[in-house]
């Protein structure tokens, strides 16, 4: 593995609860990207309605960055944003409206994500 290029998890488990929370773990994730690593956000409980239009939109800490800003950047930069099928589906939520640069997938597409490398790993 080249140095710096490792592979990088953000696991994100709040939404606008904790606007913070959010902003921070995408700050981390869109850093990541432009250093030249591959990112996968993936999502537990609340967190899984950033997959959902507009979800990211409505989301903006005091003096932050807006997330919907941070979330085009996330996306562009080549980061998925991978959602927890059994939080998506304990919420009841649409899958056909999953937005571009997300997928429904849990711990076992993640690992095969991850491979045989290592990983840095951020928890918000």
């Amino acid at each position: 593995m080249a140095e710096g290029k490792g592979k990088v998890v953000v696991n994100l488990a709040t939404g606008h609860e904790d606007a913070e929370r959010v902003t921070v773990a995408f700050l981390v994730a869109v850093a990541a990207l432009e250093q030249g690593r591959p990112v996968t956000m993936f999502t537990t409980k609340e967190a899984v309605r950033l997959g959902l239009p507009g979800y990211a939109q409505a989301i903006e800490a005091a003096g932050s960055p807006p997330v919907a800003k941070l979330f085009d950047q996330f996306v562009e930069g080549g980061g998925e944003l991978l959602l927890c099928p059994v939080c998506f589906n304990a919420r009841a939520l649409d899958e056909q409206a999953i937005v571009s640069g997300a997928r429904i997938g849990g711990a076992t597409p993640l690992w095969q994500w991850i491979g045989e490398e290592d990983a840095t790993v951020f928890s918000y």
